[in-house]
């Protein structure tokens, strides 16, 4: 496979750096760290710039927090410094870890996504009888930094710009030589591309007909289920030798008929709708939503934001029962609405406040 030729003077180009810190301060205006670096912007690029090329860089400066939604992580946040330097790294390499993916991998990519990975996954439940799902056990913690430093080096012709890449590896751990941050932006490209030799030993060496992955969650699609029984040892097989990981013990192998659970959502032949504990979570993010709003308590304008992340997430399961309840019925020319509440009377006054436009009421 064609190495990258990506050098360090690119990803320490001025305008490279300047692009990165636009694109780091993206959504952050308010914040302190963002106000103090746009104030010596010129200087700080400049000294980036040099640490860059002498290979001085300072990494490893994190924010640390739990989040509970979906299920309990601890996040490690960059600095504000720190992720613009990823913005520049990633500015010039993300075309090489592009080339490097094939195309039924969904995380961390353009045009692709969550969304993408669900179509995927319903084209091949509608194709297949039987369903293979499977996990990496706590994989961002377990990804050992050696097999992957290793092949950054072979893909990066400039050895400098691997050097870049090991110092950011290398800053972060959760036991001695393992693990990436949950939170920083090299880290889900490197962690997307670490499992690449699995994508193409499925596709390649298994000839799995049916695959989708999306960051560790793979999902396999056959029409005999031994097949996808051999590819479950393979691929075992090949996460402890080659990659040193493991897989969940909750992996299934089921028909397609019984719906599969995949990225919060349950999928069956006929289309997806939102898994149990994705919907309990919709709806209770709805009325809190709902509440806060009629209290005061949210601003409209983040209501509105709220509400339209609900939304999407909801809106990509096609036969979810709850979007006729909250959005209507959707015509084949135009999408479902967003709305926010549960019972149709107050909550649509409310949407009408924030200028969410709505279709009008069909007479009973």
């Amino acid at each position: 496979m064609t190495s990258s030729k990506v050098r360090l003077e690119r990803i320490a180009d001025p305008d490279n750096l300047r692009e990165a810190f636009l694109r780091a301060a993206k959504g952050k205006d308010p914040r302190g760290d963002v106000i103090a670096f746009r104030a010596r912007l010129d200087a700080e690029l400049s000294a980036l710039r040099g640490e860059i090329l002498a290979d001085a860089v300072e990494v490893g400066r994190f924010t640390a927090f739990t989040i509970f939604e979906p299920k309990e992580r601890r996040i490690h946040a960059p600095c504000f410094r720190e992720r613009v330097l990823h913005h520049a790294l990633m500015r010039a390499c993300e075309p090489d870890f592009e080339r490097w993916l094939i195309d039924d991998t969904f995380a961390c990519r353009r045009g692709k996504g969550r969304e993408g990975a669900l179509r995927r996954a319903e084209h091949f439940a509608r194709k297949h009888a039987w369903f293979l799902k499977l996990d990496v056990a706590k994989y961002f913690d377990s990804i050992p930094h050696e097999p992957l430093l290793t092949e950054i080096a072979r893909r990066f012709r400039d050895a400098r710009v691997a050097a870049l890449w090991a110092r950011i590896v290398r800053a972060y751990e959760t036991k001695p030589g393992r693990g990436l941050p949950i939170g920083a932006l090299t880290s889900q490209h490197l962690a997307n591309f670490f499992l690449a030799p699995v994508d193409r030993y499925v596709r390649q060496g298994l000839r799995v007909p049916g695959y989708a992955r999306y960051m560790d969650d793979m999902a396999l699609w056959s029409d005999d289920r031994e097949t996808l029984a051999v590819a479950k040892r393979e691929i075992e097989r090949l996460l402890g030798e080659r990659l040193g990981l493991t897989l969940k013990t909750s992996w299934h192998l089921q028909p397609t008929a019984h719906g599969m659970d995949f990225l919060g959502y349950r999928v069956f032949p006929h289309g997806s709708r939102l898994s149990r504990r994705s919907r309990r979570r919709f709806l209770r993010r709805w009325r809190w939503c709902e509440r806060a709003l009629a209290a005061g308590e949210l601003a409209e304008d983040k209501a509105q934001r709220r509400v339209c992340a609900l939304a999407a997430f909801v809106r990509v399961a096609r036969c979810e029962r709850v979007l006729r309840t909250l959005f209507g019925p959707a015509s084949p020319d135009r999408n479902r609405v967003s709305a926010i509440g549960h019972e149709p009377r107050q909550p649509r006054r409310q949407l009408e406040q924030l200028g969410v436009e709505l279709p009008l009421r069909q007479p009973q």
